[in-house]
């Protein structure tokens, strides 16, 4: 399955970096059901005649799926979203991963929707936050990474969203450890304690 995300495009315009890819995991069963769809023809955006109307084959499947932003009190579990960034540090080779994991029944309990729709959300929220408070001062249109990181790392934590960072490579994946704080044990480094 391919799906688009806009960071392959706007990472590069403010990062140096040689490349970006986005990978997103679905369950198996969802994976399958996009493939009978698509096998189908039923993800198709051109019109088709049925009887007397003409009908995209995709709006039908819109119209009869269920809503996924009603389905939230059905979902158990965490998602995580993460970035996991290879290159060097002072000249030697360094690959680290940020995450941010977030638990559905968390989410259901305090907001009222499911942990992915929450974790979308929540990001802009931040972003226009620190706008506001005057943080982030660019004026025209700039993707997040032409920002500084920390404040929207440190107010996505006040959110209830904390983050953290795990060092990767052989030999150097560990498990991170729960603590009863939203998110992960591991803190992320930021530029005063690197």
């Amino acid at each position: 399955m391919n799906v688009e995300h806009e960071e392959v495009l706007l990472m590069p315009r403010e990062i140096e970096c040689n490349r970006v890819t986005f990978k997103y995991g679905l369950g198996t069963d969802f994976i399958n059901w996009l493939k009978t769809f698509a096998y189908l023809g039923l993800d198709a955006a051109e019109k088709i005649q049925v009887g007397d109307v003409k009908v995209a084959p995709r709006d039908v499947l819109a119209a009869v799926l269920p809503n996924p932003a009603k389905l939230g009190h059905l979902m158990t579990g965490k998602t995580c979203a993460g970035t996991w960034v290879k290159g060097t540090k002072d000249g030697k080779p360094r690959e680290v991963y940020l995450y941010h994991v977030v638990d559905n029944q968390q989410t259901m309990g305090e907001w009222g929707c499911q942990a992915v729709l929450w974790q979308t959300a929540i990001c802009p929220v931040v972003a226009l936050e620190l706008i506001a408070r005057g943080t982030w001062k660019h004026s025209g249109v700039h993707g997040p990474e032409a920002f500084d990181a920390v404040p929207y790392l440190e107010l996505l934590a006040e959110y209830g969203a904390a983050h953290g960072m795990v060092e990767m490579g052989e030999g150097q994946w560990p498990s991170p450890t729960r603590t009863n704080d939203p998110g992960w044990s591991r803190p992320v480094r930021t530029s005063t304690n690197n």
